[in-house]
C-alpha cells in the first residue's frame, strides 16, 4: 500500500453569543448561539498504513502549551471520530476487503489551548471526519459528516462546517450569517481549569440568567457593525465562571481598557476574547497583557473564513 495522507486543518472557534434556552430529558441543554472560526488551528496529518488499526501521536508547537495531559489513546476524540466514520462506512460497504482491517497513522499538531472553550477537540474530531472522508474517497456530504460527528460531541457538526454560523438545538442545527467585519482578535486563556459540567449545573439552579440578544446581534452581523457586534456580546455561562475564577473578567477588563471595541469569555470558559479594530492596538494589548499576565496563553489572530 503506498503512504498515501492528507493533513487538515483544525480551526478554533469563539461564541460571540451564547444563550441555554432549555433542558432535554437526555441531560443535554439547547442552545441558540453566534459561532465564528478564528485563524489559531491544530493540523492533523492522516496517513494510509498496510498496518492495521487506528494510531495518533500528538506534539506541541508553542512553549505556551503543554500536551503532557493529553491522551492519544481511544479515548481522544480523533480516535473516535475515525471508528465512527469507518463504521459507517463499513455498513455501507464503502471500504475495500482487507482481512486485517483498515490501516490510519495520524498525527496531530497541536496549537488550540486545550480544555479552554475554543472547542479544539470537536474541531480535531471534525479535521479526522474531513479528512478520512477525503483521503479514503468514501463520499460522504457534509451533512452525513455532521450526523457521524453530533454523536461524537454537539459542537463537531460546526466545526466541520466553520465560518459564521447561528447554532440552535444542542448545536447542532446551523444557519449560515453573514461575516463579521474586518477586525483583530486577542485571545487569553488563564492557567485554570473549568468544569463545564459544574457550568451547566449551576445555571440549572440560577433564577438570575443574563440573556444574551441573538436576535440583535444577527442584525449587527447583517449591517455590518463591528461596534453593534460588540456591544452585544453575551455569554449566559460567563458570570458562574468568574464567580469561581476572578482572572476571568480581569482579563475581559484589561483588553477593554487597553482598547478592545468588547471582550468576552468564550464557551464555558477560561479563555477570554478582545475584539479590536486596529491591528496595532490591538498589538499593543497583546504586548501588555504579556507583562501583565506573563504566564498564560496569549495570541493575536482574526476571524477567517475556512
Amino acid at each position: 500500500m503506498s503512504n498515501r495522507h492528507v493533513t487538515e486543518k483544525a480551526y478554533a472557534k469563539i461564541n460571540l453569543a451564547l444563550d441555554i434556552t432549555g433542558r432535554l430529558p437526555n441531560g443535554y441543554h439547547t442552545v441558540r448561539m453566534i459561532m465564528e472560526t478564528i485563524g489559531i488551528y491544530d493540523e492533523l496529518t492522516i496517513t494510509e498504513s498496510a498496518t492495521p488499526g487506528i494510531r495518533l501521536s500528538c506534539d506541541m508547537v508553542t512553549d505556551d502549551l503543554s500536551v503532557s495531559e493529553l491522551s492519544c489513546g481511544e479515548d481522544n476524540l480523533i480516535v473516535k471520530a475515525a471508528h465512527r466514520i469507518l463504521d459507517a462506512a463499513e455498513d455501507r460497504g464503502l471500504l475495500p476487503e482487507h482481512e486485517d482491517g483498515t490501516g490510519l497513522d495520524m498525527h496531530l499538531t497541536k496549537r488550540i489551548p486545550m480544555a479552554a472553550g475554543l472547542a479544539g477537540g470537536s474541531s480535531d474530531a471534525a479535521a479526522a471526519l474531513r479528512g478520512i472522508n477525503r483521503l479514503m474517497g468514501l463520499g460522504f456530504s457534509d451533512d452525513e459528516l455532521c450526523d457521524i460527528g453530533v454523536s461524537i460531541g454537539a459542537d463537531v457538526p460546526y466545526c466541520i462546517r466553520g465560518g459564521s454560523r447561528l447554532a440552535e438545538g444542542i448545536g447542532e442545527v446551523l444557519s449560515l450569517l453573514p461575516e463579521p467585519p474586518a477586525a483583530y482578535l486577542l485571545i487569553a486563556k488563564p492557567d485554570i481549569d473549568v468544569s463545564t459540567a459544574y457550568v451547566y449545573k449551576r445555571i440549572d439552579s440560577s433564577d438570575n440568567i443574563r440573556h444574551p440578544d441573538i436576535d440583535g446581534m444577527i442584525g449587527a452581523l447583517h449591517a455590518g457593525d463591528l461596534k453593534g457586534l460588540c456591544a452585544g456580546l453575551g455569554n449566559v455561562l460567563r458570570d458562574v465562571t468568574c464567580e469561581e475564577h476572578p482572572i476571568v473578567p480581569a482579563l475581559e477588563q484589561f483588553m477593554r481598557d487597553n482598547g478592545a471595541l468588547g471582550a468576552l469569555m468564550s464557551g464555558s470558559g477560561p479563555t477570554v476574547y478582545g475584539i479590536f479594530d486596529d491591528e496595532s492596538i490591538c498589538t499593543r494589548a497583546l504586548t501588555r497583557i504579556r507583562e501583565s499576565y506573563p504566564d498564560i496563553y496569549t495570541s493575536q489572530t482574526t476571524f477567517i473564513t475556512p
